[in-house]
């Protein structure tokens, strides 16, 4: 591992270290982590301006000839955001697990509520909470860290997401196996009444 200098790069920067790095995030890097390859900032200018990577918003870049990948638009903003905090979740995440048809018109990320003053960017909402997400609550897609199934489609019903998308996610969730009744139904308990009547006619018609 490369160590941070005295005012200069201490080593040669590790293109190969940062292209594997590149490789889990659809191509995408942030300016810590290629600074952790050994990138200074004037490299890391230098590369920039050559073409070589593509400056996309302040601290986050791609490999320009990187290929395209799905949903880079929600990679790149929880990137931008903080992987190690933030978390894609309510219609993106229904998006990303295939849980009904729901289209999001933007990027929905959670993070902790001491994180709120963090600048998203257009196209960003963020939803704040104040206690961490078990690790039930979050599964890995994409190299993205995602709200489970249950918390998804319970956090997009809170939301306002459509009823009958919801009912369509919650169905489906069960069907495929990513959730199961009882999951649903303990994860609404203390939403309102309004998202627990919600999945509880999504269930009961699904069961029929």
């Amino acid at each position: 591992m490369h160590d941070a200098g005295q005012g200069s790069e201490p080593s040669r920067p590790d293109h190969r270290r940062l292209f594997e790095v590149a490789s889990e995030q659809g191509g995408y890097f942030t300016a810590a982590q290629a600074a952790s390859c050994g990138f200074s900032r004037a490299t890391l200018s230098y590369h920039a301006r050559r073409g070589r990577f593509l400056r996309m918003r302040r601290g986050l870049y791609r490999l320009a000839e990187y290929p395209a990948s799905p949903r880079e638009e929600v990679l790149a903003a929880w990137l931008a955001v903080g992987k190690d905090d933030a978390i894609v979740s309510h219609e993106s995440a229904l998006d990303i697990l295939d849980l009904s048809d729901v289209v999001p018109e933007r990027v929905h990320l959670t993070v902790p509520r001491s994180r709120r003053y963090r600048t998203a960017g257009p196209g960003v909402a963020i939803h704040t909470t104040n206690r961490p997400l078990p690790p039930s609550d979050v599964v890995t897609r994409g190299g993205m860290r995602v709200t489970s199934p249950a918390r998804s489609i319970i956090d997009a019903a809170e939301a306002g997401t459509g009823p009958e998308q919801v009912t369509a996610a919650a169905r489906q969730a069960v069907e495929r196996g990513l959730a199961t009744p009882a999951q649903l139904r303990a994860a609404a308990s203390g939403r309102g009444s309004r998202v627990e009547r919600l999945i509880d006619s999504a269930l009961e018609e699904g069961l029929h």
